[in-house]
């Protein structure tokens, strides 16, 4: 645990280093959502947004009022992520349930060192890990314990149960980090929900060995979720065009949600290096929010 921590470390301050150079020292916006909360009312005016009309006070008669709202001055960050049996693929020590956890934890890092609030969902078909939001050092270094010695009790996946049980708990308009595979169906529904309630930052992890097979005839394949083992002909081109298209496919179906409901998207392979690919996704947020 403690080379974990220190490889976390090492990854936060090269994050840190980044955002600031690039960024005049706004590193706060990174993690700042558009969370707001109730502040006032004030007389409707020409061009308000009618959704922001307060019924109840403009009833007493006295002519048609709109709440005002302030930007909260304490942001959450809650990190959902995906620990079914579909994220163990990948090299030794790098598969993508290894990458997701470093996500999570170096994030946990550079959230609290920005007070803000830091929570963690981990899900497989079931609750598996639920850490309440928490400030300062020593609750990211309990979060990183906590998702970095669990080994999940379901092997299976339930993208669907996940969100659906996410936006039940977090009440608050927050910053959603979603960390999964998403080898999964009918989860788009409920994507769609909790991006229209929350500031959703969607990371998509993959392997190359799941859409890369190599022809080797006929070969069996081990389900890892079902616990079963199917016989494939890895050397069909009907295979091999079937399975990448799936991938393909559903990597557009995601980045097309994203783009309609503002969510943020950046898709990761384990062989890549991620820290740079989250400073470039930083920087797209920090230019997201100064135009807001």
């Amino acid at each position: 645990m403690k080379e974990i921590i220190k490889k976390l470390r090492q990854y936060d301050i090269r994050i840190r280093k980044a955002i600031n150079s690039h960024m005049q020292g706004d590193f706060h916006s990174v993690f700042k959502g558009s969370g707001l909360e109730f502040d006032d009312v004030r007389e409707y005016q020409y061009g308000d947004d009618v959704r922001s009309i307060d019924w109840n006070v403009s009833a007493k008669g006295h002519g048609t009022f709109i709440k005002t709202y302030k930007e909260e001055k304490e942001q959450t960050v809650f990190f959902l992520l995906d620990v079914s049996a579909s994220q163990e693929i990948g090299t030794s020590g790098h598969q993508k349930i290894d990458v997701a956890k470093e996500i999570c934890g170096v994030l946990s890092l550079s959230a609290v060192r920005e007070s803000s609030q830091v929570g963690v969902l981990a899900y497989s078909d079931q609750k598996e890990i639920y850490i309440p939001p928490g400030k300062g050092m020593s609750h990211a270094y309990h979060i990183i314990n906590r998702i970095f010695k669990n080994k999940a009790q379901s092997r299976e996946t339930d993208i669907t149960g996940m969100l659906s049980f996410a936006m039940n708990m977090i009440k608050r308009r927050s910053v959603i980090i979603l960390i999964s595979d998403f080898i999964d169906e009918d989860y788009e529904k409920n994507l769609r929900a909790l991006a229209k309630l929350h500031d959703l930052v969607v990371i998509h992890l993959s392997d190359k060995r799941e859409s890369q097979i190599p022809n080797l005839g006929i070969v069996p394949l081990y389900d890892k979720e079902s616990g079963k083992t199917l016989w494939v002909n890895s050397s069909s081109s009907g295979f091999g065009k079937n399975t990448a298209n799936y991938f393909h496919e559903n990597k557009e179906k995601i980045m097309h949600l994203c783009r309609r409901y503002q969510a943020n998207y950046l898709q990761l392979d384990t062989g890549q290096e991620y820290v740079g690919q989250l400073i470039k996704l930083f920087k797209v947020r920090n230019r997201m929010k100064k135009k807001a």
